[in-house]
C-alpha cells in the first residue's frame, strides 16, 4: 500500500514542471499570468475567477485564445490533482518522504520534458550525468523513506 502512495507522490511531483510549462504557454496566449492561472484553475475553483473579475484583468477575445494548443487547458486538472494528492499522501508518507518522492517525480518529468523539448521547453539532452542525477534523487528519496 505504501508503494501506491509513493507512486501518487511521484506522479504529482512529475506533474509540477509540466503544469508550469502548460501555464506558461497559456500565459503567452492570454497575455497575463494571473489571468492564465485563473483560466487554468477555473476547472477546479471559482476563487481565481472572482479575483480576475475584481482585479479587472482584461480578457482577450476567444478568437485569440482558441489559437493555442488544446493541452494548454490541462493545467487546472494538474493543479487539482497536485493539491488533492498532497492532502491524501502527506498524512501517510509524512512531509519529508512525500517531498522527496515529489521531487524525484519532478526531476524525472523535467528530464523527459527537456530531452524532447515538450510543451515549449528548450531541448536539453538527457545525458548520462543528468540521468545519474535523477537516479541519485531517487536513491535519496529511498533513504529518506527508510531512515
Amino acid at each position: 500500500m505504501r508503494l501506491f502512495f509513493i507512486s501518487i507522490a511521484m506522479i504529482f511531483g512529475g506533474l509540477a514542471p509540466t503544469q508550469a510549462g502548460v501555464n506558461l504557454r497559456l500565459k503567452g496566449f492570454v497575455g497575463d499570468p494571473i489571468l492564465a492561472a485563473t483560466i487554468s484553475f477555473a476547472v477546479g475553483t471559482l476563487a481565481l475567477m472572482a479575483y480576475a473579475v475584481v482585479m479587472r484583468i482584461p480578457v482577450p477575445s476567444a478568437s485569440v485564445v482558441i489559437k493555442g494548443p488544446w493541452w494548454m487547458w490541462t493545467g487546472g486538472f494538474m493543479g487539482a490533482f497536485f493539491v488533492a494528492s498532497a492532502v491524501i499522501v502527506a498524512p501517510v508518507l509524512g512531509a519529508g518522504t512525500m517531498m522527496c518522492w515529489m521531487v524525484a517525480g519532478q526531476m524525472a518529468a523535467s528530464l523527459f520534458l527537456d530531452h524532447y523539448g515538450l510543451i515549449g521547453y528548450a531541448v536539453r539532452e538527457a545525458s548520462p550525468m543528468r540521468i545519474a542525477g535523477v537516479v541519485f534523487v531517487i536513491i535519496g528519496a529511498v533513504m529518506v523513506e527508510r531512515f
